[in-house]
């Protein structure tokens, strides 16, 4: 077995590559030749119809604080069949998805994951989604970013604690071998979806120490290795404290046939943090993520692990302006939560976000849940300032706004996420 350092840099390594051969390096490095993750059910009654629904069944903090599993895959997948899915195809993707929640629990110990479909999957189709699913296609929302539209037919998510489970899920799920956790696969997607190139599949992970371990050699990210050993992202913050999150029953859609569903936003985020750690200080950082308020009454130490399940930021909004001028500069935080507010000042959106270090680069995946999709976009211009940039002239479009200056969208999509129910290639009604 190897040292712990190592074993983590092994574990990184696998995630990142996939394949038969990084499965068998994890093991090596766990010190084992087959790990016995806990098994799971194909008896859909027994799970949740909500894909989503992994907060019961998740870690959390001593604060209540939802702590995603370490290690997470994405998978962008096009349909290998032109025009509509068969009655046969859904029979597959039926078994291969049974296969992998008999193969493993549904836990942080095991493997959570949900199956997502983009509007152009849905546009396969003569009948159109229902017209109260909000869930257009992909559209740049800055007047600054030209990303990517990732228009894939399928976003497979996986993730666990264990670099093992997620990589034998993969394995199986894609065809490449025949059995997951000594569970034997009665069908794969292969034939029927399949990645259409390298750069749909997208790894990454979450958690204290893990960025740290990460940041050596690392574009985007200063050779001095700046990033907290207690960090769980890059830019030396905790984040999701409860309080600031949606709950699972507030991004549900409540009604038609993909009630128990969601809609999902995933953006690829690259991040630039030379000048994040080489030009600010601590408190310049804390007033740029947080807000200048956070900052001078020093409610923020070290990564935020003191705000226990809020981060304040709603005590901060009334006088946002006011700081913007006082301060000359804005939150992060504090400008989108703006639009992230019902008027009872329940939270709209859920964010389950994780860092990568996908083609050596720092970048976040920044999944995020929301009923409509209209109000992602709502949160998204909110945090885009342009309002604050007319209090001062010290406020730019990136510069001083919120984090704007060190992070570049370079992929958008947005996806529905159906009920379990009717997760095998579904159709729109």
């Amino acid at each position: 077995m190897t040292d712990g350092r190592s074993r983590r840099q092994v574990l990184k390594a696998a995630v990142a590559a996939g394949g038969a051969a990084s499965l068998s390096a994890c093991l090596d490095a766990i010190g084992e030749e087959s790990v016995d993750r806990p098994t799971g059910t194909d008896d859909l009654s027994t799970l949740p119809n909500r894909q989503f629904a992994w907060d019961d069944v998740v870690r959390h903090d001593e604060y209540g604080n939802e702590q995603l599993p370490r290690h997470q895959i994405l998978l962008y997948l096009t349909l290998e069949r032109d025009g509509q899915p068969t009655d046969a195809d859904r029979r597959q993707v039926e078994r291969a998805f049974s296969s992998l929640n008999r193969a493993f629990e549904w836990s942080h110990e095991g493997v959570v994951w949900s199956v997502a479909y983009s509007p152009a999957y849905f546009d396969r189709y003569d009948e159109s989604l229902p017209e109260d699913i909000d869930c257009p296609p992909p559209h740049s929302l800055s007047p600054f970013e030209q990303p990517t539209f990732d228009e894939q037919d399928m976003l497979v998510h996986l993730a666990s604690d264990h670099a093992d489970a997620v990589i034998a899920a993969e394995e199986a799920l894609r065809g490449n071998r025949g059995s997951a956790n000594g569970v034997e696969f009665d069908a794969s997607l292969s034939g029927v979806a399949s990645l259409a190139s390298d750069a749909d599949r997208r790894t990454g992970f979450v958690g204290s120490g893990m960025p740290a371990d990460r940041q050596s050699d690392l574009e985007g990210v200063p050779d001095d290795g700046p990033v907290p050993d207690a960090s769980p992202l890059f830019m030396g913050f905790k984040a999701g404290f409860a309080q600031n999150q949606a709950t699972e029953d507030r991004v549900t859609i409540r009604s038609g046939p993909f009630a128990d569903g969601t809609t999902k936003h995933v953006a690829r985020i690259r991040q630039r943090l030379d000048d994040w750690y080489g030009e600010q200080n601590f408190e310049e950082r804390v007033a740029e993520m947080f807000s200048p308020e956070h900052a001078d009454e020093g409610w923020v130490e070290g990564i935020g692990e003191n705000l226990g399940d809020n981060s304040r930021v709603d005590e901060t909004l009334d006088t946002i302006r006011e700081q913007a001028r006082e301060s000359g500069r804005v939150g992060h935080a504090q400008k989108a939560a703006r639009a992230n507010r019902d008027e009872d000042g329940s939270v709209k959106l859920l964010r389950r976000h994780f860092e990568s270090t996908d083609e050596n680069v720092a970048s976040l995946h920044f999944p995020s849940l929301q009923r409509e999709m209209s109000s992602f976009d709502a949160v998204r211009a909110a945090m885009n300032g342009t309002d604050l940039t007319e209090a001062t002239p010290v406020v730019r479009q990136r510069v001083n706004n919120g984090i704007l200056e060190y992070i570049f969208v370079a992929n958008r999509g947005n996806w529905l996420v159906p009920p379990l129910s009717k997760r095998a290639l579904p159709r729109p009604r």
